[in-house]
């Protein structure tokens, strides 16, 4: 269910987004966007910090598959420092 609503930018390009978009979305103060325009069009897409859980999972999964894939300490590093133009 989409919820249509005006709002104005302030002097200092301040948007406010209505009450109704706020409670719906259960967006509150601080809340981060990132905005992307294109013509005409503003988009604003609410981010969040990911859960800790999540990262933890990842991370294992990301140690598994280099530990499956024969993926050493040393080669990472040599990755990193070669796209960083080290030698």
């Amino acid at each position: 269910m989409e919820t249509l609503a005006t709002t104005r930018m302030s002097s200092k390009g301040q948007v406010v987004i209505p009450e109704t978009i706020r409670k719906r979305l259960k967006l509150e103060e601080g809340a981060q966007f990132v905005v992307v325009g294109n013509a005409d069009v503003i988009i604003l897409k609410a981010i969040a910090m990911p859960d800790l859980g999540e990262f933890d999972a990842l991370i294992q999964q990301a140690r598994k598959q280099a530990k499956e894939s024969g993926l050493k300490p040393k080669d990472i590093k040599a990755a990193i420092a070669k796209v960083r133009g080290h030698k």
